[in-house]
């Protein structure tokens, strides 16, 4: 693999989508299978070319001692999480525009076979597309991780609400560049317990 170029001209924050309760998982995904599915992501994410890489934190509190993360990650409160992904996504816009970088990466927690190659693919789509906007897609599905160039931050911000996150906008999009990486990984959300992580 080539050098990453992490100028601020290609840039990308990673964002780790770790906020929510898991309330079908049972206990909040971020705390899954000791903290492996979050420390997988903020992997994935790092070694896919993103930095800084940022988990956004809500349901399991907002000190995150005991989270056990890789040094050098960071971390942002979302107090109003509970209120639905919206929320979440609006507060990662606002990090990501403090870091001053020209993409945003979006990673759920629940995807922990997702690795940085599939990461870097997605994230090499967006960079040489007019729309800086590219999204994993396994089996014709669409997945993650989602990048999303910063001259979309604002009107994304404007369009999520409740639990609805940049699907809303992205859908509507005929310029997303979709990214197949079937090859890479499943792409498959872990809901439940019992599928445990790879």
């Amino acid at each position: 693999m080539p050098p990453i170029d992490r100028s601020p001209r290609t840039s990308c924050a990673g964002i780790v989508l770790a906020a929510g309760a898991g309330t079908r998982y049972g206990k909040p995904k971020a705390l899954a299978e000791n903290g492996a599915w979050l420390r997988s992501a903020i992997t994935a994410l790092r070694e896919g070319g993103c930095d800084p890489v940022i988990v956004m934190l809500g349901a399991t509190g907002p000190h995150p001692g005991a989270l056990g993360l890789p040094a050098g990650t960071r971390c942002r409160w979302v107090a109003d999480w509970a209120t639905g992904l919206s929320a979440t996504v609006r507060e990662a816009l606002r990090a990501c525009a403090e870091t001053g970088t020209r993409h945003v990466a979006f990673l759920p927690v629940d995807t922990p076979d997702i690795g940085a190659d599939v990461v870097a693919r997605v994230l090499g789509a967006a960079r040489s597309s007019q729309s800086g906007l590219a999204r994993a897609v396994f089996h014709n599905t669409p997945g993650h991780p989602v990048v999303i160039e910063n001259k979309h931050w604002e009107a994304l911000s404007k369009t999520v609400v409740g639990d609805i996150g940049a699907g809303s906008y992205l859908g509507g999009r005929q310029d997303m560049v979709c990214v197949t990486c079937d090859d890479l990984a499943t792409g498959t959300d872990r809901d439940f317990p019992e599928v445990g992580a790879r």
